[in-house]
């Protein structure tokens, strides 16, 4: 069996669970992946797992500090703050979707659970839009791995590049055929800016558990 790096918890379907611990073989993969978000501090990230029940921010994070933020960009900011239990604004994170969430000095600690099915297909459908310029992304998978290499990500043209935040950002940029310092790792539901600075591009994935 090909190996893959994915972090599911659990593969429900036509198999029992003692099968499921040696070899999956069913349509559908579930589980979910938590990142955690220390209070006073920004992540950029991304749905890695399709709620098929619901994708928007008041199912996937409903229990987020009050003055949690999440900024959503497509060609200008949206943006949704959570007051007395409910977020003021109402956004989808369909996978793939990537954004910022910023969690205040006077919160606590909190924990995003992304909780859903692996999206699979040859190809996933819908695929992703890369656009010419600033856009956030994001792998429509629960897999970490080398942007193009691993990830299936699009060829980049000379001088694109991507931004992580760590913190800090980390600036990957390809020219002359080649990544410079290195081809960026993304993890699991890692979000990223990618400065597209040549055609629009679109991020086709074809994925299957079992395979």
């Amino acid at each position: 069996m090909r190996t893959k790096t994915l972090l599911l918890t659990a593969a429900l379907g036509a198999v029992s669970i003692a099968t499921a611990m040696a070899q999956v073989y069913s349509v559908n993969a579930v589980g979910y992946v938590n990142v955690i978000i220390p209070k006073g501090s920004w992540k950029i990230l991304n749905n890695p797992l399709d709620n098929k029940a619901d994708n928007k921010i008041a199912a996937l994070m409903s229990t987020a500090p009050d003055d949690c933020v999440v900024y959503v960009w497509s060609s200008g900011w949206k943006t949704s703050t959570m007051f007395l239990g409910t977020w003021d604004t109402e956004l989808t994170l369909a996978p793939g979707t990537g954004f910022w969430f910023y969690n205040p000095p006077t919160a606590t600690d909190y924990t995003v659970t992304f909780v859903g099915d692996v999206m699979q297909g040859s190809p996933i459908i819908p695929s992703l839009s890369v656009p010419v310029g600033f856009s956030i992304q994001g792998s429509q998978v629960p897999q970490l791995g080398k942007l193009v290499t691993d990830l299936g990500f699009p060829a980049p043209g000379d001088d694109d590049e991507v931004y992580q935040w760590s913190g800090g950002w980390a600036v990957s940029t390809f020219g002359f055929g080649a990544w410079d310092p290195s081809e960026p790792s993304i993890g699991v539901a890692e979000g990223f800016w990618y400065n597209n600075k040549n055609a629009a591009k679109t991020w086709s994935r074809t994925f299957n558990v079992n395979n």
